[in-house]
Order: structure tokens, then C-alpha cells, then sequence
């Protein structure tokens, strides 16, 4: 999904969802074609060590394709927001996940996909929404005093473009031991190697922006975490995150994990192994409470009609 900027929440994406409110209001919006929408299967280990799980959107010619996304993800694809921007109950987040392969309309291009898929859970879910602006506490992600310690990186190479346009697919190629690569739809990789103790994670994501970085990083904390750095640049981000912060994250993310041991926690206020990432890339995070555009569920059923 396309990362929208904290500084441009307000008047785009209200003027956004007015627009489209509109258009479907007169008839404009289209519908996909051909829709289904079916339960995805539980995950096997197999599939992840081999790389064949199939979760993310991806747009290839006319055909939209969703694997694994629960409602909370098909919402925030819907109206282009992040998961703290969506507000409902707590099953749209854990309940289940689910397929969807459709069709555009001839004439109809991926701008329109996000108006469509609304159109599509309205129909088959029920769900019914309404744009809510209330104050939310952030945490602006800024450069601590002096400079980032982050490494640029090097430029990169010209290559051809993809074939497939509009995907945000993720690859996990996963090995027994917990380490593996994890690509997204534009081809950026991340690597993640679990220390000997298997207590930390060691990840590396080269050519990332602080924007992306900040997102990232958002997961594994109480609060949402915007990029307010001014750092314009890609930077080779290396940081080492506890087992306990990742898989709390991955919880937080609707991730097929077991549960939390009797005792633990999960993502809470900065500490630990995360504030010790952030200091030691010269950045730091500020408390903030600000006003925050949030889609409010008002219904929505917990399976699908019939296709």
C-alpha cells in the first residue's frame, strides 16, 4: 500500500473519501466484474519455508488479486489508511482472513481499485463506515542532536520496469531457524537473522526511506509513529529488535502467531530493545497528540455472501 505522509492526512484523504462518496452516490464508481471472495486456507510451516505463502495485493492487467487479508487490511487498502486509522471491532483484526480474486471492468484502471474494493465490502460485508477526526497521540520520529548516524545508500541501478503494476504482495522465504528474506511487491528486501541466543532479531532493509522506516518501526510500539526526520534520502537501516517486540508486532499486523506466554506483554511505550535501534541511528522519539482523520466501522458481517 501506498505509504501517505502524516503532514497530508487531513484534507486529501477527507477530500479523497468525499470524492468518492460522491461518484458512488451518482453511480460512477464501478464495480469489479467478476468478484470471489473465499477463506484463506491456515498456514502450513511448509509454505513459508518454501516461500509460497501467499499474502499481499497485487494488480496484473485487469485481474486484482488479495491473499490472507483480514477486514482490517481490505479496509485500510479500501480508504488508503494505516491500521491505527481504522476504528471497529477487535475481530476485524483477528478474525478470519480471507482470498479475493477479481476482475476490473474494461475501461477501469488501479486508481479506481481502492473506490471498487470499498464498493465490493459494502456489498458483500455489509460494512458500513463513516470519516471521523479525533486526537490521537504519535510519535514524531526526529534526528536527535547533531546528525543521523544512518548510512546513505548507494544509488540505485536503472532496471526495466515490472510487468506487474500495482502490487504490494509479500514474499516470505523463511528457514527453520527463523531467519529468511521478506520482498514486497516493489521489490524491496529485507533480511532477518535470529541471534544465537534466539532472543533477538537481526534486520536489515537497505534503500529504505524514513517514511518506510517509520512504518516499520510503527508495529512496535504503543502509539503510531510518523516520520518528522526531514531526511530525504534511501539509508541502509540495520537494527536488532527482541523476539518478545517482533512477535507482538506480528501479532498487531492480524500475522498468523500463537499467542503471548501467561505473563507477557505486548507492543508498549518505547523501551528496550527498540529505543536502543532508534538511538543508535541518532534518531529519537517525541510525544505528540494530534488531531487524526480515522475510519470509523459502524458495521460490517463477519463472513461474506455467497459469491
Amino acid at each position: 500500500m501506498s505509504k501517505t505522509s502524516f503532514t497530508s492526512f487531513s484534507l486529501p484523504l477527507f477530500g479523497t473519501a468525499m470524492f468518492l462518496a460522491a461518484g458512488s452516490l451518482f453511480g460512477q464508481t464501478p464495480s469489479f466484474e467478476v468478484a470471489s471472495i473465499k477463506p484463506s486456507q491456515p498456514i502450513d510451516p511448509a509454505m513459508i519455508q518454501s516461500g509460497q505463502l501467499h499474502r499481499g495485493m497485487m494488480i496484473d492487467g485487469a485481474r486484482v488479486d488479495i491473499g490472507r487479508f483480514r477486514l482490517t487490511q481490505l479496509i485500510m487498502k479500501a480508504w488508503d489508511v494505516e491500521m491505527y486509522q481504522v476504528q471497529g471491532p477487535s475481530w476485524l483484526m483477528t478474525g478470519q482472513a480471507f482470498d479475493i480474486v477479481a476482475n476490473l471492468p474494461e475501461g477501469a484502471t488501479k486508481d479506481q481499485v481502492p473506490a471498487m474494493l470499498q464498493k465490493l465490502l459494502a456489498d458483500r460485508f455489509k460494512l458500513q463506515v463513516h470519516i471521523d477526526k479525533q486526537p490521537r497521540e504519535v510519535y514524531p520520529l526526529v534526528v536527535a542532536q547533531g546528525s543521523s548516524k544512518l548510512k546513505e545508500s548507494a544509488p540505485a541501478v536503472d532496471t526495466a520496469p515490472p510487468d506487474i503494476t500495482g502490487s504490494s504482495t509479500t514474499s516470505i522465504n523463511m528457514g527453520k531457524n527463523g531467519g529468511g528474506v521478506v520482498t514486497d511487491g516493489a521489490g524491496h528486501k529485507q533480511t532477518i537473522a535470529p541471534s544465537q541466543d534466539g532472543t533477538m532479531l537481526h534486520l536489515e532493509s537497505p534503500g529504505a526511506t524514513m517514511a518506510e522506516l517509520a512504518a516499520e518501526i510503527s508495529p512496535f510500539s504503543d502509539r503510531p509513529i510518523v516520520d518528522e526526520t526531514g531526511l530525504k534520502g534511501s539509508y541502509d537501516v540495520t537494527m536488532d529488535i527482541s523476539v518478545q517486540e517482533v512477535m507482538a508486532a506480528a501479532r498487531s499486523m492480524s500475522a498468523d502467531v500463537p499467542p503471548p506466554a501467561a505473563g507477557g506483554t505486548e507492543a508498549s511505550e518505547p523501551g528496550g530493545s527498540l529505543s536502543t535501534a532508534i538511538k543508535s541511528m541518532g534518531l529519537k522519539l517525541e510525544l505528540r497528540k494530534v488531531p487524526m482523520l480515522v475510519v470509523v466501522v459502524d458495521h460490517c458481517e463477519k463472513m461474506p455472501t455467497d459469491n
